[in-house]
């Protein structure tokens, strides 16, 4: 299992150029049920309801991770770096091609939906009855518990799980270049070839070359905009509102026995909070939207007008507001319930903060969370210390509130609603 492929495989890729698999056990991998799946997961969820172009998947992601993983491996190899071992190869990049194992479908909503983790879910597919366990045993007895625990950060080589998992890690770097690719903007452009080789592994961990900050830089700059221009994107939070809001009724509806015209298996293993991997494995985006499908036809007019507005895409309006206190809160709550409307459902409050850079702060020490740079004397420093770019959007958390709520039941009722809540919403 762990010997090279007699002929190295090679998939073409529109980021990467090119993905080179030439281990046996991650070919073997990449053509299981499991991994298979990540095809018909998007890796940005629903945010192709706001750039058309964002219908990428978790299986490309995957392999994209895993080919950046395996370049910098086979620099530190080729450099004869001393503080790597090379003997972590093969759990580092099964841990890279497996990272996103979990994930259900349209990514973080559902997570947040029903409180799963997909790290979690990774671990439990990577070391239940599966066919991804089934060849990482045939490595060793204990090699699937080793790749876990590189995906659950609990690995005794912080080194392996740098690569994985870290504010300069592989994810991140496939993640802003594939997803700036397909959603058509240039903030996630970063020159990962510069990236890659100002790398080093230092002292048990991955630290870059002093030289090498202002790429970083860049890098870091790229997932700031990222996320107020794509992830953070007003539109696509909408969508993910009503996501979790079909989730959550359905839920609710199931749990006090309501007589669904359409209910699948896995979907009402989901809701009754006792879904098994085999049962997981099942869930897809296809499953699902075929589901949403079904209930735009439902007698429950909330399920079926929520479904409704996801599947043709009649997503909520937001208006922006500086503040807001409870009490604020509480009286729109009111006035919408007195109105007639479902404040529940037909109110949502959103607030999107972004941390760009965990900054180091004295007497903290150097942590997992923290990009090191090496200078010429060998010596570590938090590149926060050293850049004032970095160091300017450290620790910033920017947001305004976003009230999300069905322009077209509200503007009728907009008349009669008191005037401070009236003024709220007529700039809708």
């Amino acid at each position: 299992m762990t010997r090279p492929l007699t002929e190295e495989k090679v998939f073409k890729d529109p980021v990467h150029n090119y993905i080179h698999v030439q281990d046996t056990v991650i070919w073997r991998l990449i053509n299981t049920p499991e991994f298979q799946r990540l095809r018909r997961i998007r890796q940005l969820g629903t945010t192709y309801l706001t750039f058309h172009g964002a219908e990428h998947s978790r299986f490309s992601h995957s392999l994209g991770v895993y080919e950046i993983t395996r370049r910098i491996i086979s620099q530190f190899e080729r450099a004869g770096y001393g503080d790597w071992i090379p003997e972590e190869r093969l759990v580092t990049l099964c841990a890279a091609l497996l990272h996103d194992l979990g994930h259900g479908p349209f990514s973080h909503s559902i997570e947040e939906a029903f409180e799963m983790n997909h790290e979690d879910w990774t671990c439990r597919i990577i070391q239940e009855d599966t066919a991804i366990t089934e060849i990482l045993r045939e490595v060793s007895p204990d090699f699937p518990q080793k790749v876990a625990s590189v995906i659950c950060k609990t690995y005794e080589h912080d080194i392996v799980v740098n690569l994985v998992s870290s504010p300069l890690d592989a994810d991140r770097m496939d993640y802003l270049l594939r997803d700036a690719y397909y959603t058509g903007v240039n903030y996630g452009t970063i020159d990962i070839d510069r990236i890659l080789r100002v790398l080093r592994p230092y002292n048990g961990r991955v630290v870059v070359k002093e030289s090498g900050m202002h790429a970083i830089e860049d890098y870091l700059m790229s997932r700031y905009q990222m996320y107020w221009q794509v992830y953070f994107h007003p539109v696509t939070r909408s969508s993910e509102i009503i996501l979790r809001q079909i989730f959550r009724r359905a839920k609710e509806l199931y749990t006090n026995g309501y007589p669904f015209r359409f209910m699948i298996e896995p979907l009402s293993d989901l809701f009754e909070d006792e879904i098994s991997v085999r049962q997981y494995l099942l869930l897809d985006e296809a499953l699902v939207q075929t589901a949403f499908m079904q209930w735009t036809r439902e007698k429950d007019e909330l399920l079926s007008d929520l479904c409704n507005r996801f599947i043709h895409r009649r997503l909520y309006k937001y208006v922006e507001m500086e503040s807001l206190d409870m009490e604020t809160i509480d009286e729109i709550r009111r006035c919408f319930r007195e109105a007639g409307l479902h404040p529940e459902y037909d109110l949502e409050i959103d607030f999107p903060t972004d941390l760009p850079y965990d900054v180091f702060r004295p007497g903290e020490g150097f942590h997992g969370k923290q990009i090191l740079l090496l200078d010429r004397q060998e010596r570590l420093r938090e590149i926060s210390e050293v850049s004032d770019i970095v160091r300017s959007i450290s620790g910033i958390h920017r947001g305004r509130y976003h009230l999300y709520v069905p322009q077209d039941k509200l503007m009728p009722l907009l008349p009669h609603l008191p005037g401070n809540v009236r003024a709220i919403f007529e700039r809708l």
